[in-house]
């Protein structure tokens, strides 16, 4: 079993990326940017990321290290697309 202090700091770890997500959202809709859009999904991802190790693991009974790799493929999938924002050219 998890303990509540990893559930507690994986659910903290949530909820901040949904707000970077959700302002970033925000800003692309506001100012049409595309990068901002890529910077909402990527930190969607890392927060789903953070979150689904847990899931997994308690809800499915997987093994621990399956979980893991779940975490990681979706953060490792979040981070690209942060980077990609980085190199959208702006007029």
């Amino acid at each position: 079993m998890i303990g509540p202090p990893i559930l507690l700091a994986k659910l903290v770890t949530l909820v901040l990326s949904l707000v970077v997500a959700s302002l970033a959202y925000h800003g692309y809709r506001r100012s049409n940017r595309e990068p901002m859009r890529y910077v909402s999904a990527g930190f969607l991802f890392i927060g789903v990321g953070a979150i689904c190790e847990s899931l997994v693991y308690q809800v499915f009974g997987t093994s621990l290290l399956s979980a893991a790799l779940l975490q990681a493929t979706l953060v490792s999938g979040g981070l690209p697309l942060i980077i990609a924002s980085f190199t959208f050219e702006t007029n």
